[in-house]
């Protein structure tokens, strides 16, 4: 039976147990639906050959050995993951455009006894809604914008303002990036699609009628680029600016980015990235200062010298509303406090 998606939301009202994507793992890894698990019919090196064949030898010939490899991949999932599902366990199967490989992984999961669902269209349906919900369609978000030069805690805002029941986007926790060159995670990001396909139910869990902090970014943060839907939308947001002493900012960036002051090799690496914009001199000396183990003045440095000229530079292009805030320092309890004092407060659309 075929599940047609008309809207993202639709997606957690189907009644699944458990959404099986049946691509190739590498298909899997760049996006798929949310919730699903990857149990592939076909490997990337099995998917390769097979195509390979089909259009260089024969559509026959490779039908046949795709079938093979198929039920021999199914085989295993039946004897592994699906090993101990019971009678009346209910999946919902999907591949690229609903076709074969979806259809025959279902045929032999419906024959066993199980009720199986098939997403009309596969992921190529549920990608168009992704697109239309980013990129066609306009964002109605009521957002405020959170602005701040390097190391003013937005991030860390963010956070205490979800705790206080703010509705939040983290686009630098969905891209798996702190936005800057330093900012950098231990894992990778996300590719493209997977961070559209996390920002869209994100997205789709909001109440757009109420208030969404989320914070300044560029559109480009790491690799990913912010969607034009919601992009757009930032632009024309109000916005809430972040002033602090460059002493405290200096502190809270050496405990932000603690993971870099444990590792000099990267740190050395990142600092010499940013030679094109200063001179020999300046760059030795901030080598010199991380070298030494002198965080906190390498970080106000930094901000000094580097980031805050390049954000006034972008803070004067801005003409939405900005009101400003100021924190004596960057603790936990000054950030949960002006959040407690901005959920109280009405933001104008």
């Amino acid at each position: 039976m075929p599940v047609k998606l008309t809207t993202l939301a639709a997606l957690s009202s189907i009644p699944a147990d458990t959404i099986i994507d049946v691509r190739s793992p590498t298909e899997f890894t760049e996006d798929h639906l949310p919730g699903a698990i990857n149990l592939p019919v076909l490997s990337d090196a099995e998917r390769a050959e097979v195509g390979t064949i089909y259009a260089q030898d024969s559509a026959f010939r490779a039908r046949k050995i795709g079938a093979a490899l198929l039920s021999a991949n199914a085989a295993r999932h039946l004897q592994g993951p699906l090993a101990d599902k019971p009678g009346e366990w209910q999946p919902l199967v999907y591949c690229w455009r609903g076709g074969q490989r979806s259809d025959s992984f279902a045929t032999i999961l419906d024959q066993i006894g199980w009720r199986v669902r098939l997403v009309e269209g596969g992921y190529r349906s549920y990608r168009t809604l992704v697109v239309n919900a980013l990129y066609t369609t306009p964002l109605l978000h009521k957002l405020c914008v959170i602005e701040g030069g390097t190391g003013t805690a937005k991030t860390r805002l963010l956070e205490h303002l979800r705790e206080a029941g703010a509705q939040v986007i983290d686009l630098e926790g969905i891209a798996q990036h702190r936005g800057s060159l330093f900012g950098g995670l231990s894992q990778d990001q996300p590719s493209q699609k997977m961070f559209e396909s996390h920002l869209a139910t994100a997205l789709g869990h909001l109440d757009p009628a109420q208030t969404t902090w989320i914070e300044a970014e560029s559109s480009k943060i790491g690799a990913r680029l912010i969607p034009p839907s919601l992009w757009a939308r930032m632009c024309a947001a109000p916005r809430v600016e972040l002033h602090a002493p460059l002493d405290a900012r200096a502190d809270f960036l050496c405990r932000a980015y603690a993971d870099l002051t444990q590792d000099a090799v990267t740190l050395h690496r990142l600092i010499d990235k940013l030679r094109p914009y200063h001179a020999a001199e300046t760059i030795a000396s901030w080598q010199a200062c991380g070298s030494s183990g002198d965080f906190a003045t390498l970080a106000a440095r930094l901000v000094s010298e580097h980031y805050d000229p390049r954000y006034a530079k972008s803070a004067t292009r801005s003409d939405t509303s900005m009101r400003a805030i100021t924190l004596d320092d960057l603790s936990d309890a000054t950030l949960a406090s002006a959040a407690r004092a901005l959920t109280s407060q009405t933001i104008p659309a």
